[in-house]
């Protein structure tokens, strides 16, 4: 049955507005933000083969990508890459405190569906409150370039009192190189200099992640 041949009251975004959001399918929940199917694909249909891969896969999707799917102008591709990002913004929002790796993982979790490699710091006050993170560099498929003046720009733009930086391997693999540890002996250095500490160095993997710096955060397994 397509949405036109269902009742008024059956049609998704007639239920959200009657009992709340929770009570829809996935399908239903993306086909309320995609509004219309295409010629002979139902809106259901359409984000039933949207959803398919599951929701991970669909995030790392980019517009570009999202406009070949039949059905899938500019103009739904622009707000469908605009929700997820939204929502893993407030996922973001949601960890306000750094307590040990895992706090950090969670707010770079992102990082692990990364074809590229991709550096970040992440600002703390005083009491591990998250001042902020940012994306400072992006490389290629196994190296990213950091320069440590960079690092730490942000940091005393915000009055962070420490830092935890992290970066992904595209490879999968979140085994630290030498390279790896000779830039976390660098930024700890700079930051003694600075009065910002570096509590950690944490790097994302496709499933596992690794911690350099054996401080204040825990070691993932």
């Amino acid at each position: 049955m397509s949405l036109k041949e269902t009742p008024d009251e059956e049609r998704p975004r007639e239920r959200l507005l009657r009992h709340g959001a929770r009570v829809l399918s996935d399908a239903e929940l993306l086909a309320v933000l995609l509004g219309t199917g295409a010629p002979g694909k139902p809106v259901l249909d359409l984000s039933r083969e949207l959803l398919q891969p599951g929701w991970a896969y669909l995030s790392r999707r980019t517009p570009q990508e999202l406009m070949r799917v039949r059905g899938l102008g500019s103009a739904k591709a622009a707000v469908l890459s605009a929700a997820l990002e939204m929502g893993y913004r407030v996922e973001r929002e949601a960890l306000s405190q750094v307590r040990n790796s895992h706090d950090v993982v969670r707010l770079v979790s992102d990082l692990r569906d990364r074809d590229q490699e991709e550096f970040r710091v992440i600002l703390l006050n005083t009491k591990g409150l998250v001042l902020g993170v940012e994306t400072l560099f992006r490389g290629g498929l196994d190296r990213v370039e950091v320069f440590p003046r960079e690092v730490f720009r942000p940091a005393i733009a915000h009055s962070a009192a420490s830092i935890v930086v992290a970066h992904n391997h595209p490879s999968g693999d979140p085994g630290p190189s030498r390279q790896d540890r000779e830039l976390t002996r660098r930024l700890e250095e700079c930051g003694d200099l600075l009065g910002i500490r570096v509590l950690d160095h944490i790097i994302v993997g496709r499933s596992r992640h690794m911690s350099i710096h054996q401080g204040e955060l825990t070691e993932l397994r």
